[in-house]
């Protein structure tokens, strides 16, 4: 039987604190003093989470029964981090601990209207470039996702340098490139991956429509939220309906299962098209669940769930 694909992920790794307060913001903001406000809210509710899209999409991609690789830069206080991802048998190749910061961390407090406050600190992330996606053996496929700005370029010159296709995804980190730049990073790569409001961001900042970048790429991915997603390949526009989720709890971590189905279904040969349709899966399976990596299936249970949704064999 042939080695599984190894696919390189880089991308953030991070711990999400989300707090719950039991209670309205703007009850505890004066009007009219937000020049010096200072507030304390009391959470009653806390739970932390293992996050950051390189973590997440390499959790999903192992549980479909790939071989994921993360690239990736941790902090002194990885440790756990670390130790779950070895656990599940995920490759940890290039996955460095910058000695005297922290791995990325975002916190996150929630009132009861849903209004939030998030303080996000990248700590190790920003240091990502201390990785060489060169360096890396065997891998068939990569991915350059939300990182640290030079980091993404880095792991980008060095996946064309290789010739090792590769998808990117811009995802957060778009604000941290200029159009020029945004345009040289996807003429270093093989496939784009977007949501519809990156797409006009990346339209707004290079002033040329999103469609126009499909012709030089192996396939443009748009993901379009509860409409799907709509696939630029061949000259052509497919579009591939979301999968109904059996309940609806938290889209954290829905794009990063997307990229990981669409990451397995690549390495394996499959078109773009169905290769969407199971990230499409795989997102709904992950939004019944909280956090981006407490969902579970086995191999064969989503096997035979793509199969009944799609009428298509894996």
């Amino acid at each position: 039987m042939p080695a599984e694909p190894r696919v390189l992920i880089c991308g953030s790794m991070a711990f999400d604190t989300i707090c719950v307060f039991p209670g309205r913001f703007a009850e505890h903001i004066v009007s009219g003093a937000t020049h010096k406000i200072s507030v304390s809210f009391l959470v009653e509710k806390m739970r932390r989470e293992f996050g950051g899209c390189a973590g997440n999409i390499a959790y999903t991609l192992k549980l479909l029964g790939g071989a994921p690789v993360i690239c990736a830069a941790i902090g002194d206080d990885g440790d756990e981090y670390r130790a779950r991802m070895a656990k599940l048998g995920i490759g940890l190749d290039a996955l460095r601990v910058i000695p005297g910061s922290f791995t990325a961390n975002c916190h996150i407090t929630t009132d009861l209207d849903d209004n939030q406050i998030t303080s996000f600190h990248a700590g190790a992330m920003f240091h990502s470039q201390v990785n060489d996606v060169t360096e890396v053996d065997d891998i068939a496929l990569g991915i350059v996702a939300p990182d640290g700005r030079d980091g993404m370029f880095k792991h980008a010159r060095g996946f064309a340098a290789k010739k090792i296709p590769f998808i990117f995804d811009p995802g957060q980190a778009m604000p941290a490139f200029s159009g020029e730049e945004i345009v040289e990073l996807i003429g270093m790569a093989d496939y784009l991956s977007v949501n519809d409001y990156e797409a006009a961001m990346i339209a707004q900042r290079t002033g040329r429509a999103i469609e126009s970048f499909a012709p030089k790429l192996r396939a443009l991915i748009v993901t379009l939220g509860a409409q799907g997603s709509r696939v630029f390949v061949d000259g052509r526009a497919i579009d591939v309906p979301v999968v109904p989720a059996s309940e609806v709890v938290d889209p954290t971590g829905c794009g990063d299962a997307f990229r990981a189905g669409l990451l397995y279904g690549i390495a394996h040969g499959w078109s773009v098209e169905k290769a969407c349709k199971l990230g499409s899966l795989a997102g709904s399976v992950k939004i019944a669940e909280r956090g981006g990596q407490n969902h579970a299936f086995s191999q064969s249970a989503i096997r035979a769930r793509f199969a009944d949704v799609w009428r298509e064999r894996w």
